[in-house]
Protein backbone atom coordinates (compact mmCIF):
# COMPACT_ATOMS: atom_id res chain seq x y z
CA UNK A 1 0.00 0.00 0.00
CA UNK A 2 1.50 3.32 -1.37
CA UNK A 3 2.00 5.86 2.09
CA UNK A 4 0.11 9.19 1.30
CA UNK A 5 1.60 12.04 0.87
CA UNK A 6 0.56 15.04 2.97
CA UNK A 7 0.76 18.74 1.37
CA UNK A 8 2.07 20.98 3.69
CA UNK A 9 0.20 24.80 2.91
CA UNK A 10 3.23 26.28 3.25
CA UNK A 11 5.16 24.70 0.36
CA UNK A 12 2.60 25.82 -1.82
CA UNK A 13 3.68 28.57 -4.71
CA UNK A 14 0.59 31.25 -5.17
CA UNK A 15 1.06 33.33 -7.89
CA UNK A 16 -1.22 36.70 -9.05
CA UNK A 17 -4.40 35.83 -11.27
CA UNK A 18 -3.99 37.99 -14.26
CA UNK A 19 -8.16 38.27 -14.35
CA UNK A 20 -8.24 41.14 -12.25
CA UNK A 21 -5.63 44.21 -12.19
CA UNK A 22 -3.99 46.37 -9.18
CA UNK A 23 -2.53 49.26 -8.20
CA UNK A 24 -0.57 50.74 -5.80
CA UNK A 25 -0.95 54.00 -4.09
CA UNK A 26 0.94 55.28 -0.70
CA UNK A 27 2.03 51.64 -0.12
CA UNK A 28 -1.62 50.02 0.09
CA UNK A 29 -2.51 47.98 -2.75
CA UNK A 30 -6.09 47.86 -4.48
CA UNK A 31 -7.32 44.77 -6.66
CA UNK A 32 -9.84 46.32 -8.89
CA UNK A 33 -12.51 43.54 -10.21
CA UNK A 34 -14.15 43.66 -12.70
CA UNK A 35 -18.17 42.09 -12.58
CA UNK A 36 -18.55 39.67 -15.96
CA UNK A 37 -21.57 37.95 -16.85
CA UNK A 38 -25.14 38.08 -17.62
CA UNK A 39 -26.62 38.28 -13.85
CA UNK A 40 -23.76 40.80 -13.06
CA UNK A 41 -24.90 42.48 -16.36
CA UNK A 42 -28.24 42.44 -15.15
CA UNK A 43 -27.90 43.84 -11.58
CA UNK A 44 -25.64 47.18 -12.81
CA UNK A 45 -28.11 47.90 -15.28
CA UNK A 46 -31.48 47.54 -12.65
CA UNK A 47 -30.10 48.08 -9.24
CA UNK A 48 -27.01 50.46 -10.08
CA UNK A 49 -24.40 47.85 -9.45
CA UNK A 50 -20.96 49.22 -9.84
CA UNK A 51 -19.07 47.39 -12.72
CA UNK A 52 -15.67 47.33 -11.13
CA UNK A 53 -15.23 46.89 -7.69
CA UNK A 54 -12.15 48.16 -5.60
CA UNK A 55 -10.72 46.31 -2.85
CA UNK A 56 -8.69 48.10 -0.24
CA UNK A 57 -5.58 45.89 0.99
CA UNK A 58 -4.31 46.80 4.40
CA UNK A 59 -0.66 47.17 5.20
CA UNK A 60 0.36 43.34 5.80
CA UNK A 61 -1.97 42.47 2.64
CA UNK A 62 -0.45 44.77 0.79
CA UNK A 63 3.20 44.06 1.77
CA UNK A 64 2.51 40.20 0.80
CA UNK A 65 0.52 40.66 -2.12
CA UNK A 66 2.98 42.61 -3.58
CA UNK A 67 5.68 39.98 -2.43
CA UNK A 68 3.44 37.52 -4.82
CA UNK A 69 5.74 36.12 -7.75
CA UNK A 70 4.63 32.97 -8.84
CA UNK A 71 8.68 31.93 -7.44
CA UNK A 72 8.17 32.14 -3.51
CA UNK A 73 6.32 29.08 -1.08
CA UNK A 74 3.76 30.37 1.49
CA UNK A 75 6.27 30.01 3.82
CA UNK A 76 8.66 32.24 2.47
CA UNK A 77 6.33 35.05 2.15
CA UNK A 78 5.64 34.12 5.85
CA UNK A 79 9.56 34.70 6.87
CA UNK A 80 9.32 37.86 4.84
CA UNK A 81 5.99 39.08 7.00
CA UNK A 82 8.32 38.63 9.97
CA UNK A 83 11.09 39.82 8.48
CA UNK A 84 8.77 43.16 8.17
CA UNK A 85 6.84 43.40 10.63
CA UNK A 86 8.61 40.90 13.29
CA UNK A 87 6.17 40.56 16.38
CA UNK A 88 2.82 42.70 15.03
CA UNK A 89 2.61 39.97 12.38
CA UNK A 90 1.67 37.58 15.12
CA UNK A 91 -0.14 34.77 14.98
CA UNK A 92 1.73 34.37 11.63
CA UNK A 93 1.24 31.21 10.10
CA UNK A 94 -2.39 31.76 10.93
CA UNK A 95 -2.96 34.73 9.93
CA UNK A 96 -1.15 34.04 6.44
CA UNK A 97 -2.56 31.13 5.84
CA UNK A 98 -6.18 32.72 6.25
CA UNK A 99 -5.18 35.53 4.44
CA UNK A 100 -3.82 32.90 1.65
CA UNK A 101 -6.96 30.93 1.57
CA UNK A 102 -9.53 34.23 1.34
CA UNK A 103 -7.16 35.49 -1.87
CA UNK A 104 -7.53 32.06 -3.51
CA UNK A 105 -11.16 31.67 -2.93
CA UNK A 106 -12.11 35.22 -4.64
CA UNK A 107 -9.58 34.26 -7.43
CA UNK A 108 -7.13 37.01 -6.72
CA UNK A 109 -4.28 34.38 -6.74
CA UNK A 110 -3.87 30.93 -8.04
CA UNK A 111 -1.09 28.06 -7.32
CA UNK A 112 1.40 26.84 -9.44
CA UNK A 113 4.83 25.26 -9.37
CA UNK A 114 7.92 27.24 -9.05
CA UNK A 115 8.21 28.82 -12.56
CA UNK A 116 5.33 28.38 -14.34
Amino acid sequence: MAKKSKENYLDYVPAISPRHTWSVADGKVTIHMEHRGFYNWVAQKFFHRPRVSHIDLDAHGSYIYQQIDGERTVGELALLMKERFGADAEPLYDRLVKYMQILHNNGFIYYCKRGE
